[in-house]
């Protein structure tokens, strides 16, 4: 008997839910951990069960895959949301468990959203996946590695899933058009690619798109007819994925920043739009940019930080699109620029050795003596005024602490600004080497 997918009934369940794979084989996408040889394939091929983390961005088939693997191995299922559940719920599922055990029946305890646990719920149900009374998948969005506990990790093993490409999107809908042999769907290629596009590698989305460009279409001869009025319609302010705060946005904002580091400009400004696009802030990436300016670029090309800088202004100044425009301005110049991590790494050397160090104090000759009683302490004696010395420098004299005189933190880059700097800097330490005078 042929399922009605698109009916509506009093018990409505939408087309996401009726399209979830009855069999592995009728899984789409996650090759790499599902293919023919693949660990966990064999693993359930042998009814080999053990505890698991699904970890993946939305409607890539987290939950469909927890199913399969308890059907496939003929174990009893339970579902939690972490969302929903506490600890008085894990210990009723875990009593069921354990009738179940005592039959001789395997159970699986599925929970979604698993990372909204606290270290309290997590450790909850630790016990009972030692002691094999449930076999335990957590599914989750957020990186494990930050939200569950390591006592929870060292008992399972991390599968990643993948955002699945639009050819396994459009073979998901071409799947659930097929399925339902009450009603002829005509969808033509271009329609199909722009719901797959749509998607943006979510296969819930996908079906949700097309269960919606359904109850839109016209029905032309016994057939729905999705064409591209229809599509628009659907698609009119949709928006793509993008996980303020996780780790879809931590992915791309390093993929911005690594792309000025690596100096290319048509890459950046890619990864800057993708956020534009998704909602993203765009005073967040003003700030980040400045930071860039610094980080990569410093002294090397001094106008980096001045660009960006301004650039952050007219953002909050104008908005949107005159700021937009300017931070892209930005960040085609930080990833042209010449490059330089020197005062980076200077500073972060120097945070080191202060935290690590004891507080010396400041050589008297450095010192301000703004009253007659500093000055007979000896407080600004012997100091040089590097305006009177010749060529304006005080060669051979030391302005660190005593145990720290021959210290060097910045070491200018042979490009941009920094290698006149750097040259600069070699003649006078010259100047120091043929002075007379050396403090210490």
């Amino acid at each position: 008997m042929n399922r009605n997918l698109f009916e509506q009934t009093t018990a409505y369940q939408p087309l996401a839910a009726k399209m979830r794979p009855r069999r592995l084989d009728h899984y789409i996408g996650q090759q790499h951990i599902l293919g023919q040889g693949k660990p966990l394939r064999e693993a359930l091929e042998n009814n080999q069960l053990h505890s698991m983390i699904l970890w993946g961005p939305p409607g890539v088939g987290k939950t469909s895959l927890a199913k399969l693997v308890s059907d496939t191995c003929d174990a009893h299922f339970i579902t939690l949301s972490a969302v929903l559940a506490g600890v008085k719920d894990i210990r009723a599922a875990v009593d069921q468990a354990a009738q179940h055990q005592s039959a001789g029946k395997k159970t699986i305890l599925f929970i979604d959203e698993v990372h909204r646990f606290n270290k309290a719920q997590q450790d909850a149900f630790l016990p009972f996946v030692e002691d094999g009374t449930v076999i335990f998948i957590g599914a989750t969005t957020e990186n494990p590695s930050f939200e569950l506990n390591n006592a929870l990790l060292s008992r399972t093993r991390v599968y990643k899933l993948r955002a699945l490409d639009p050819e396994n999107i459009a073979t998901i809908i071409l799947n659930a058009c097929e399925q339902d042999q009450s009603v002829t769907v005509q969808l033509d290629q271009q329609q199909l690619d722009q719901l797959s596009m749509a998607a943006d590698g979510d296969a819930r989305r996908a079906l949700n798109l097309l269960e919606l460009s359904l109850e839109l279409a016209p029905e032309r001869d016994g057939a729905k007819y999705i064409g591209a009025d229809t599509v628009a319609e659907v698609l009119d302010g949709f928006v793509r994925r993008f996980d303020k705060g996780g780790d879809l946005f931590y992915e791309q904002i390093s993929a911005l920043h690594k792309s000025v580091r690596g100096s290319s400009p048509d890459a950046a400004l890619y990864w800057f739009c993708r956020m534009l696009d998704a909602g993203c802030d765009a005073l967040y990436i003003a700030r980040r940019v400045v930071r860039i300016a610094s980080e990569d670029i410093g002294n090397a090309d001094p106008r980096a930080l001045e660009l960006a800088l301004n650039a952050w202004q007219v953002q909050e100044r104008l908005g949107s699109p005159e700021g937009e425009l300017a931070i892209a301005q930005a960040v085609i110049y930080l990833a042209s620029a010449a490059k330089s991590d020197a005062v980076y790494k200077a500073f972060n050397h120097a945070m080191a050795d202060i935290q690590q160090q004891p507080s010396y104090a400041v050589p008297e000759h450095l010192r301000n003596a703004p009253t007659t009683m500093m000055k007979d302490l000896g407080y600004g004696s012997e100091y040089r005024y590097a305006h009177n010395e010749p060529e304006a420098y005080a060669a051979g004299e030391n302005y660190f602490p005593e145990a720290l005189k021959d210290t060097e933190y910045y070491q200018p880059v042979d490009r941009g600004l920094e290698k006149k700097i750097a040259e600069k800097m070699n003649y006078l330490r010259e100047l120091d080497k043929g002075s007379k005078i050396h403090r210490y």
